[in-house]
């Protein structure tokens, strides 16, 4: 047990990396769910239409997320082992890398937003009526959703980076003063408050475009004003450089992670336009659902969040061992934690979708689905910070066939059997797609027991190659 439990200096470390990671995610996710539930009022049409378009835009967002992880490895590094100008050009490649992304991810949603969308609309258990209405109030949320494609690559530029340098808290209350303007904005524009347009969907779109350019702001501009705490942040656009040897290695290390969050994030997808065959109702509850268990799921994301910040520094300076301690000791605690919470989850789960104004059918659905994933909340802690194990060390291969490969090779092709060609009930269905990871968890177990991910990747000279 002293291998997995550690004493209060260690837990006072964990806590302060990660309380501010869950701290922000919480109250995103808790915003994100009033949201939700303002556009639930309006009904399930829209709710459904934005629950699709939000699903395509996860896969731009991983896209960023897994780019400017590639870079995040060797900013970790770079910073634990003292490295400011190999931070520098760690970020300015992530810089770059996310204007390249956002320009392409405009492209695909603005000429392909129509076809995606209508692959998740089927007439099982609905009307032509309410499909049409649905496809409309998801293009109508796609086209304004797009403007905000930009500030949300550049602030998760600057706040990654800063969180490898161990600054937590700005990240978080640039994102609580966000959501707070996002909440208070969707107030005024779905419902058309205090004078304003009533405009639904596109008021709930303006409303998080708006709140994504103040937390850019915020963050770029705090970040260049206290570069007294951030070195990195001196000089950083006096020259565009970044030395030819570090892009390779960034590449190199790179492209397997950012196309394991692409195919990881169509691959999910892929799995709920699976579900979608079961009808309209289907998409609601789950869309609830998925809003529920985000707001509990906080915590195992924040573990691998501090997975990745604790252990790439340890890995950078050198400590390998010490990096093995408390790589076991952050995987333990985050699967005794998710035990507790998906137990709460499972209790509290009928009382969530009571929220909404929707049928007493998805109703019954969505607190189906709440249950599958609070007894699963475990599963996937161990399958989270499993994933930022190997990715601490740079295993990006490795993490690429452990996550999206897996994904593609096995939950995808069951989902995409058991939905076409059996009468299975889409609770039944759903379970059985999820435990299917039981095997991805003993997979993980043998990788990070071996050690292979113990791995320091940069030299303080190689920020100058």
């Amino acid at each position: 047990m002293n291998k997995l439990i550690g004493d209060r200096k260690f837990y006072g470390k964990v806590l302060t990396v990660a309380v501010p990671i869950m701290i922000q995610n919480a109250i995103t996710n808790f915003v994100g769910l009033l949201d939700n539930i303002m556009v639930g009022r309006v009904g399930t049409e829209q709710m459904s239409g934005i629950a699709i378009v939000n699903q395509l835009l996860l896969v731009f967002n991983l896209a960023i997320f897994g780019a400017l992880s590639a870079a995040g490895i060797f900013g970790a590094q770079f910073y634990g082992s003292g490295d400011q100008e190999g931070v520098r050009h760690a970020f300015r490649f992530k810089l770059y890398v996310s204007v390249l992304l956002v320009i392409l991810g405009i492209l695909v949603l603005w000429f392909l937003g129509e076809d995606l969308i209508l692959l998740y609309l089927h007439d099982e258990g609905g009307t032509t009526q309410s499909l049409d209405a649905a496809l409309g109030y998801g293009k109508s949320y796609l086209l304004v959703m797009l403007v905000g494609l930009l500030p949300f690559a550049l602030e998760e530029a600057y706040a990654s980076t800063l969180r490898e340098c161990g600054e937590t808290k700005l990240p978080m209350l640039a994102g609580v003063v966000a959501v707070f303007v996002n909440l208070f904005l969707n107030y005024l524009l779905i419902f058309g408050k205090c004078g304003f347009p009533k405009l639904g969907v596109v008021g709930a779109a303006i409303a998080t475009v708006i709140s994504r350019y103040v937390q850019m702001l915020i963050v770029i501009v705090w970040t260049h004003r206290h570069t007294e705490l951030l070195p990195f942040a001196k000089g950083l656009y006096s020259s565009p450089r970044i030395p030819g040897g570090l892009t390779l290695q960034i590449i190199l290390k790179g492209l397997p992670l950012m196309l394991n969050e692409i195919l990881w994030a169509a691959g999910m997808a892929v799995l709920n336009q699976c579900y979608s065959l079961r009808g309209l109702d289907v998409i609601a509850g789950l869309n609830i659902a998925t809003t529920i268990t985000n707001l509990f799921n906080v915590v195992f994301i924040a573990m691998g969040s501090a997975v990745s910040i604790m252990v790439g520094q340890l890995l950078g300076a050198g400590r390998m061992e010490e990096a093995r301690d408390t790589d076991t000791k952050l995987i333990a605690f985050s699967v005794f934690s998710c035990v507790g919470i998906g137990a709460v989850l499972m209790l509290l789960a009928p009382l969530f979708p009571e929220m909404y104004n929707t049928t007493d059918q998805v109703k019954s659905l969505a607190t189906g689905f709440i249950r599958v994933g609070a007894g699963c909340m475990p599963i996937f802690a161990f399958m989270h910070t499993t994933y930022f194990t190997l990715r601490s060390g740079g295993k990006t291969l490795i993490t690429f066939c452990f996550d999206s490969v897996y994904l593609w090779a096995v939950s995808t092709p069951l989902a995409f059997v058991l939905s076409r060609y059996t009468a299975l009930p889409i609770l039944t269905l759903y379970l059985c797609v999820q435990l299917i990871d039981l095997i991805k968890c003993a997979i993980g177990f043998v990788m990070v027991k071996k050690g292979i991910w113990m791995n320091k990747m940069v030299h303080t000279s190689s920020a100058s190659r």
